[in-house]
């Protein structure tokens, strides 16, 4: 089963961005629920960055150890972000820590916000990564009252570019060559959505 990934920079943030409170967690969907991370999730977490089939096409090589630990402390939950930074969200199936979510607010002019996911290959062919990347663009559209989403990943992420498509995002860019990542260039797709084309299903508190 391939890893679901995409939105490269939600996965390597460095920096702890200022933040708005005013989502208040979990939130939970027909199978999921959407929570804090915390140093409790360090095993799984670790095993996301470890695994180089994971972060193929990420930024990032395989982390472990100190960094995975230092990775992980800055996606603790500290409310949603504000202009340029990511806000990351732990996805727990049946009690376990299947993956992240992640929501950035890139433009406040412009009302743009960016999302991302990372999953364990074993929790693929389920539709859980679709359940819960619907809710990180709910989120971006409710409380950071977006009038675009969009998602970045490299071209040879098909299982993420379905994805994508199921959620009804359209592909509105596919450039070519246009990054050079991990000793080679990379092609990279643009997928986005529109306010008025999007319904918010997500019950929130």
């Amino acid at each position: 089963m391939k890893p679901l990934v995409f939105g490269r920079h939600c996965l390597a943030a460095d920096t702890i961005p200022e933040v708005d409170q005013s989502l208040l967690l979990p939130l939970r969907t027909g199978r999921l629920k959407l929570r804090a991370l915390n140093d409790a999730d360090f095993v799984v977490h670790e095993r996301l960055f470890s695994n180089p089939d994971v972060v193929r096409y990420l930024y990032d090589e395989a982390l472990t150890d100190d960094a995975a630990r230092r990775h992980l402390s800055l996606r603790h939950w500290r409310g949603l972000a504000n202009e340029g930074g990511w806000a990351n969200l732990a996805v727990d199936f049946g009690g376990q820590l299947i993956g992240e979510v992640g929501i950035s607010f890139v433009n406040r002019v412009h009302r743009t916000c960016e999302i991302g996911y990372v999953f364990l290959p074993e929790a693929g062919g389920q539709g859980l990564a679709t359940e819960a990347a619907r809710v990180a663009v709910d989120i971006a559209m409710t409380f950071h009252d977006a009038q675009r989403v969009v998602a970045r990943l490299d071209a040879r992420n098909s299982s993420s570019a379905r994805l994508l498509e199921r959620l009804g995002m359209r592909r509105e860019a596919h450039f070519h060559r246009n990054e050079f990542v991990k000793g080679e260039w990379t092609d990279e797709l643009v997928y986005a959505v529109l306010a008025d084309e999007w319904t918010v299903t997500t019950k929130f508190n």
